[in-house]
């Protein structure tokens, strides 16, 4: 994919960039005082902001912080995402959150034209947002001369290696809750992979259209024709055994007397399916281990509930020891990854999740086709 690069910009020094990066970051709040809780995507971002500003640029970053609706949060205010910026880079300056103006999401033209206003220069390092249609995505590409941060080019470059020609045997895992998340993906992939190993909640919808009892596990009843469907390709690997939870019990806490169990094959009624088992934990890792090309997106359970943590913690520890071309995307994914201190053992840990999956599902993206659109740069 050709894409404008940092690289092809000449003189740039005094000139006023603006940046779409993707520093939609998690926050903690410690003693009342909101905080960044993992810096992986500034990080990520942090090569253009250097490239620029070691070039004499003047550089100003826009992004996005959690889901305020159109107006200012003080919940999602960029000054904890600003101080952080500012620790490594103190002249970047940080603009605050691009949805606090509702003409960010329902992609107002005049909101991007005010967002672009007395700059010379865009550069687009947001690949974690590449799949919105909002105006600081598919519109501020298209008012100024456009080129993409390093960043979203090592995304493009890397996600490209597992749509041209990967090398077989291509396995996918794909976690999470909800198959209906996941169904376009999952068409996709069938297409183009060896094996499709399945976890999460979303692989309950699977096995109740095999016939399996999973008590009062998440199912998506009127997607079960579909996984059907999917699994008569035979490229569909489901768990067999499980750990769940007491229905009605709380999740991450215990009152002392073991609420959780080990299933094989049915879940009773009164139970709750919340991770894969340990044998399909095993299973699933045998196949990764053998794959030569791997992509993993979404945990196999609840991972953030020691309890629950036991698949996805396997798998992570399989993706990271095996020899394949392996993308891992995905919030929980890549904090499995990093948390287990494995992060450095994949080719590559996108900063991306739903945009990640979407381009692997249809070769593009609408910021990627909005910088096709610039104007006044070839």
């Amino acid at each position: 994919m050709n894409l404008p690069k940092l690289e092809e910009l000449k003189d740039i020094a005094g000139k006023k960039i603006l940046v779409r990066a993707d520093l939609n970051v998690p926050l903690v709040e410690t003693d009342g005082i909101m905080q960044v809780a993992d810096t992986f995507r500034i990080e990520a971002t942090i090569p253009t902001l250097s490239w620029l500003l070691d070039r004499g640029a003047s550089v100003t970053v826009c992004s996005h912080l959690g889901r305020p609706k159109g107006k200012p949060e003080d919940r999602y205010s960029m000054t904890p995402v600003r101080e952080a910026v500012n620790e490594k880079l103190p002249t970047v300056k940080v603009l605050e959150n691009l949805r606090f103006n509702a003409g960010e999401e329902s992609g107002s033209l005049e909101f991007a034209q005010q967002l672009t206003s007395g700059y010379d220069l865009y550069v687009f390092d947001a690949f974690g947002a590449a799949h919105r249609n909002h105006a600081s995505v598919v519109l501020a590409p298209t008012l100024l001369p456009t080129v993409v941060g390093i960043n979203m080019a090592l995304e493009v470059d890397k996600l490209s290696k597992l749509i041209d020609s990967p090398a077989s045997p291509y396995v996918a895992v794909v976690g999470g809750a909800k198959v209906s998340d996941k169904l376009g993906l999952l068409k996709s992939l069938i297409e183009k992979v060896d094996t499709v190993i399945v976890g999460g909640a979303m692989a309950f919808t699977f096995l109740v259209a095999q016939g399996v009892k999973v008590g009062d596990s998440l199912v998506q009843d009127e997607l079960v024709d579909q996984c059907i469907e999917l699994m008569a390709t035979g490229k569909i690997l489901l768990p067999k055994d499980f750990v769940a939870l007491e229905t009605g019990k709380p999740f991450g806490v215990s009152d002392g007397e073991p609420t959780q169990r080990v299933f094989e094959g049915d879940i009773p009624e009164g139970w709750l399916g919340l991770d894969v088992g340990p044998g399909s934990a095993r299973a699933f890792s045998a196949v990764i281990s053998r794959a030569a090309s791997l992509l993993w997106n979404g945990p196999m359970g609840v991972y953030e509930d020691p309890r629950f943590s036991g698949g996805t913690v396997t798998v992570a520890r399989a993706v990271a020891a095996s020899n394949a071309y392996s993308v891992v995307g995905g919030g929980d994914s890549a904090a499995a990854l990093r948390k287990e201190g494995l992060a450095d053992s994949v080719s590559h840990l996108s900063t991306g999740g739903g945009a990640s999956l979407e381009f692997i599902e249809k070769g593009t993206l609408p910021g990627i086709e909005a910088i096709d659109k610039r104007l006044g740069w070839r």
